[in-house]
């Protein structure tokens, strides 16, 4: 199916004022630790704050969008986190500036929490996988957009004007996403109460809900510390050591093809060898040596991204009829948690024990993982083998 070009605009725009706002504090986390005397630990913060009260917003979030309409809460989404962006570069305290963050952690809550049963409901089965494709890759745009323009200015203006060219650039693509954002079509009365536990019902979902928490926990812990090494122990200028969120180009590209891959491949098949990709990039920036630091932020970027794309398109298809906004709020939910928690830990490790225990960390969250979507890819074919077993014994199959 032909994505609708209005549909990939409004997604598009709305995926880059989100991401941009949400992660930009990452490229300046080695200046706010300066400021504030903060370790590694405490200035990741700034990001797991935010996403930390994303995840505690995003289901009731997306049960509310099935009452007032997905695309309201997304409007609403955009809006209310840009006015918070606008407001960030005066908080006059890392306290200040903390909650801040979590109030605008939960009005981006409403893009992600409901961009894919929006996409669902818009498009239909047959579209969504390259729907949620594009619209992942507007996404790693926003992220890289939001880190590279804060990474260029944090020198010159300080953190403050980093995160203001930030919001204005948020700004510009919320009145995007205003215009652009078409209505769907209404929707079925779901009976209270049943969508939630549908939600947790299969075990296909429960492994796209792993993938999303091990996935973007190990990734984000791994850019956390990116520019602390960078700066710190390979002495690579802030300006120029934000240059490795050009990475994100690689999510880009990587997460639109993967949608394509899966008609040809299938779901498991291109998920676990996009895991597999993302464990390598990892393993890459182990050595002291810049430009395999950097080859190995580029593959990880790309594998983590194919996988989140198949990930999120693969919970959409399987979402029971009357449980898509809870299964894109849950998946949203432990995508966030596992931002937030695996962003601050793996903050933790790097800051008491190295790069080396932060690489063992993230790998591990990934292979678990890998080992999750594969023992529920094993679960058909058992049930087959016991089912034919069942008929080569049963007397009543042998008469």
């Amino acid at each position: 199916m032909v994505i609708a070009p209005r549909v990939t605009v409004g997604v598009a725009a709305a995926g880059i004022s989100s991401f941009a706002l949400l992660y930009a504090p990452q490229a300046v986390l080695p200046q706010l630790a300066a400021e504030f005397h903060l370790d590694p630990g405490g200035a990741s913060l700034a990001i797991g704050v935010a996403t930390g009260a994303l995840a505690i917003a995003v289901l009731p979030v997306a049960a509310l969008s099935e009452i007032v309409g997905r695309r309201r809460i997304i409007l609403i989404s955009v809006i209310a986190s840009v006015v918070l962006g606008l407001l960030l570069p005066l908080a006059p305290t890392f306290e200040s500036l903390l909650v801040l963050r979590a109030l605008q952690g939960v009005a981006i809550a409403g893009f992600p929490g409901v961009a894919a049963a929006y996409l669902m409901e818009l498009l239909g089965g047959a579209g969504v996988a390259a729907a949620v494709g594009a619209m992942i890759a507007g996404n790693s745009v926003g992220g890289m957009a939001g880190r590279l323009a804060a990474g260029f200015v944090a020198e010159p203006l300080g953190w403050h004007g980093a995160l203001a060219c930030v919001a204005a650039l948020s700004l510009v693509c919320a009145v995007v996403t205003v215009l652009a954002l078409p209505a769907t079509p209404p929707r079925p009365r779901v009976r209270r109460g049943g969508g939630l536990r549908a939600a947790f019902s299969r075990p296909v979902l429960l492994a796209q809900y792993g993938v999303a928490a091990a996935g973007v926990g190990s990734f984000v812990a791994v850019y956390n510390a990116a520019g602390f090494r960078l700066i710190r122990e390979l002495g690579i200028a802030p300006a120029i050591a934000s240059l490795v969120f050009l990475a994100y180009a690689t999510g880009t590209l990587s997460s639109s093809t993967a949608g394509r891959l899966v008609g040809r491949y299938g779901k498991r098949a291109v998920l676990v060898a996009a895991l597999l990709v993302t464990v390598l990039g990892t393993l890459l920036t182990i050595p002291d040596n810049l430009a395999l630091v950097v080859l190995g932020l580029v593959v990880l970027t790309g594998g983590f991204f194919a996988a989140h794309a198949v990930a999120n398109g693969w919970a959409a298809a399987e979402a029971p009829e009357g449980a898509r906004g809870h299964v894109s709020g849950l998946y949203t939910l432990f995508f966030y948690v596992g931002s937030s928690v695996g962003g601050t830990v793996g903050g933790i490790v790097y800051g008491r024990a190295g790069w080396s225990w932060l690489v063992v960390f993230t790998a591990a969250w990934l292979l678990a993982a890998m080992a999750g979507v594969l023992a529920e890819g094993r679960r058909p074919r058992e049930r087959g083998r016991r089912a034919a077993g069942a008929r080569r014994t049963s007397p009543a199959l042998t008469l």
